[in-house]
């Protein structure tokens, strides 16, 4: 990898964990269906006119399968999910379970793609698990059936990652990267926004919060993306893939640095087990 891979490799990372930071910052005074509708649609809106500038068809008619799917369970859902779990858990609880996407993506390539679990992946599923019970029960804070909720919100998001990814890999094989971006986030805005008249705003538009909006839509959706195929392209999946751990290392940073959040035994020996057993489940060879 050049020098300038890692450099996009590493901001990947620091705006995909500050995500969980500003879901905190403004899911108190939007809710999680205003938080996720913003989100999707701001981001919505910037990857269409980047497409349109560029000149790239969407071809609904070919790939609108896809983009169903993705925009539902890769975008709207899972989303929706953790904005909702912002309510319960702190941004370093939420960055380290999102680091369990591989451990369900490692399961349903077994399942769907036949992809063999051997004896390492079983044992980082394990390690993973005692990794999350660490993470949630010897935490920086106080175990509540909301702090569990939130934790189970986390995980099935992460479980909609794996399904998706796994369809998408057996099933959306010629869809290109950024229509399937784009048309996914436009799937995800018209979803979410027929339930906004029923769960209005908590609190007004402050200047925090619309920064807050801006940065979770412009920054860790919109421009990630961007990062993330361009980074596919230059040094492939598995490369790019290492980004899953070290967005938890900046997951936890943020919110040490911008929300005072503790750091308690549980959080950093649970966290430490999740990226040994990412490490363990994701590795071409042990």
């Amino acid at each position: 990898m050049k020098p300038a891979d890692y450099l996009r490799l590493f901001a990947l990372a620091a705006i995909w964990g500050a995500s969980f930071l500003f879901v905190r910052l403004s899911v108190g005074a939007l809710g999680a269906v205003w938080l996720t509708e913003l989100r999707v649609g701001i981001a919505a809106l910037a990857m269409l006119g980047y497409a349109l500038a560029l000149g790239i068809r969407l071809d609904w008619r070919r790939h609108w399968r896809a983009y169903m799917i993705m925009g539902l369970g890769n975008s709207a859902l899972p989303w929706l999910l953790y904005a909702w779990a912002g309510h319960h858990l702190n941004a370093s609880t939420m960055a380290i379970l999102n680091a369990t996407t591989p451990f369900y993506g490692a399961i349903c390539a077994a399942i769907w793609l036949g992809e063999p679990l051997d004896a390492r992946k079983i044992a980082g599923l394990a390690l993973g698990l005692v990794g999350v019970t660490l993470v949630v029960g010897l935490g920086s804070i106080a175990l509540t059936s909301g702090v569990l909720l939130g934790a189970l919100a986390c995980i099935t998001a992460t479980l909609c990652y794996a399904l998706t990814t796994t369809w998408l890999k057996k099933q959306g094989q010629g869809v290109a990267a950024l229509p399937l971006t784009a048309a996914s986030l436009l799937v995800a805005t018209l979803t979410l926004a027929p339930f906004l008249p029923a769960v209005p705003p908590a609190a007004a538009f402050t200047p925090a919060v619309i920064a807050s909006v801006l940065g979770i839509a412009l920054l860790c959706s919109a421009l990630a993306f961007l990062l993330y195929f361009r980074l596919i392209a230059e040094v492939g999946p598995t490369r790019t893939l290492t980004v899953t751990f070290l967005i938890p290392v900046f997951g936890v940073l943020w919110g040490r640095l911008f929300l005072g959040e503790p750091l308690g035994l549980g959080t950093l020996a649970g966290g430490a087990l999740v990226l040994a057993a990412t490490a363990l489940v994701t590795a071409r060879r042990s």
